[in-house]
């Protein structure tokens, strides 16, 4: 599965880099970076919490 971001949507809460610190990070500028935008083996459940924990749905996973 593959992380999308829809960078005109993200705010930089940084809820999902709060959820999943290893694959989301909010930088200095507010700019969300994603570390690995495949889902990494034995992550998919804590990635899909920082798809629905978005508040402005600015991330979604595709197949």
């Amino acid at each position: 599965m593959k992380i999308i971001i829809d960078r005109t949507k993200c705010t930089g809460l940084g809820i999902c880099e709060s959820i999943a610190p290893e694959l989301f990070e909010i930088d200095e500028n507010g700019e969300l970076i994603v570390h690995n935008d495949t889902v990494p083996d034995g992550t998919l459940d804590v990635v899909e919490q920082a798809v629905r924990g978005c508040p402005t749905e600015a991330l979604r996973l595709e197949p």
